[in-house]
Formats: structure tokens, sequence, C-alpha cells
């Protein structure tokens, strides 16, 4: 099993190199990942020089694209949850840009972290206001409070690559349940799904033995794809479209 994983890790590193391109523009470099958006364009950030580091930026793509598709982040709650997110990853933000400084010694880390800020600050705001009213996540912390289910909300590890992840929630053991962990994915398509499977095969093994991963999946207004279902349980993450939450009640909140 652990060669098996460390094959995927390797290949997983492979296709981050192989897939991300650089260009100068002015005094800064820019980075295309290989991670695709909500509009399935490729994520770009920003490097430049600074004192005896480097700043990375995604130039405020991220919130002015919520803003544009109507998804304001004015209210004190959601600005309280945009922060509580970007604290996870280490992220700061300037006006309307997401920024992370590193040295040569932690470059990879931090522009590991500034993207997955930048998928999880998208999916956690994926909505237009006159359509949605409320967070998922909101929704999520509002059903686990009503069933009086113990959580913590998120929760970041570092897993076997060093690499750091934020999951939405953590249930803890109990005497009759291993540890759980909850991924709240707003927005349930290929590119988020990936995200919190590389974040779970990285993590699982530096985590109490026994330990099982879900992912809550949104499907209030549009069917979850089929092949996100399947890659979730490929990787032995137990997908969970939002109208099913109660099947899970009784083994969360024991």
């Amino acid at each position: 099993m652990i060669d098996e994983i460390q094959s995927l890790l390797d290949n997983y590193v492979s296709w981050l190199r192989d897939k991300t391109t650089l260009r100068q523009v002015n005094d800064w470099v820019e980075i295309t990942t290989p991670y695709l958006d909500r509009h399935n364009d490729l994520l770009q950030i920003y490097v430049k020089s600074f004192d005896s580091g480097y700043i990375l930026s995604d130039d405020g793509y991220v919130i002015e694209d919520l803003e544009q598709s109507g998804c304001k982040l004015e209210t004190q709650k959601r600005q309280a949850l945009l922060k509580m997110t970007l604290n996870g990853f280490g992220v700061q933000l300037n006006g309307k840009r997401l920024e992370i400084r590193a040295s040569s010694d932690n470059f990879a880390l931090k522009k590991h972290n500034l993207v997955q800020a930048m998928l999880a600050v998208n999916d956690l705001f994926f909505m237009a206001e006159p359509i949605v009213s409320t967070l998922f996540f909101e929704d999520v912390v509002s059903w686990l409070d009503l069933n009086e289910i113990r959580y913590t909300p998120k929760v970041k590890f570092t897993g076997k690559t060093g690499y750091d992840y934020l999951f939405d929630f953590v249930i803890p053991k109990s005497r009759s349940k291993p540890e759980r962990i909850i991924g709240a994915i707003n927005n349930p398509n290929k590119n988020y799904a990936q995200s919190f499977i590389l974040g779970w095969i990285d993590t699982r093994e530096v985590r109490p033995t026994g330990s099982i991963a879900y992912a809550l999946l949104n499907d209030a207004e549009r069917t979850v794809p089929t092949d996100v279902i399947e890659a979730l349980r490929n990787y032995e993450v137990n997908p969970i479209p939002w109208s099913k939450r109660d099947s899970v009640r009784l083994e969360f909140a024991s």
C-alpha cells in the first residue's frame, strides 16, 4: 500500500511540474498552474522579488471574479469566514489580492498554499446572491449543530510531503467511531474532487489509524457528476450528496 501511495504522489509531482509554465510580465513572473477555476481556465499566480524573498499574489482575480458573478463578501459573517479560510493557509488579504510571502527555502510550500487558498475561497463562495441566500458551509454548520454533532471547523493538517491542507470539518474519534475528516464541496466538479483527494492521500498516513474521509457534495442546484462520485470512491473518500445527508447523521453523531 505504501508503494502504491508513493507512486501516486510521484505522479502528482511530475504532473504539476510538466503542466506549469512561466512568463515574464514587467517586474513579475506569471506562473500558469494546471489547476482549473470554475470557468475551466487555468489558475495563474504572480511572483516578484521582495526584500530577501518573494511575494506571491493572485492579483485580485478570485475576489473580483466572485464579485462580478454577484457574490458579495461585504457582510461581517462572510468576511470572518474568508479570513478564517485564508488564515488556514497563511495567506493575507491585501485589498482584493490574496498574497503570501516566501523565502527560497519554503517557496514550493508557499506557492502550494496560495493555490489551495484560491481554490478554497472560490469554492466556498461560489454562488450568485439572487440564487442562494446562505453559504453551503453555513448550511453544513447549521446541520451539524442542529444534530448536536461535535466538530472542529477549518482544520489544517500537514501531509507526508510537507504540504499543508485545510479540511472543512474534523469530527474527533469517539469510543465507537474513528476520526472523521469532512470536506464541504459547494461546487462538486472534477477539479475540486481532485484537490480533496490529493489532500486526503497525502495526509491519511499521518492521521490516526482508521481515519475516514467524507465529501459532502452540494446537489441543491445541480446534479453531482458521476465521474466525481466515482473518483472519490476510488480513493476511499465517501461521497455524500447533501440531499442524502441524513444517511450519515448517526455515523457523524456517534
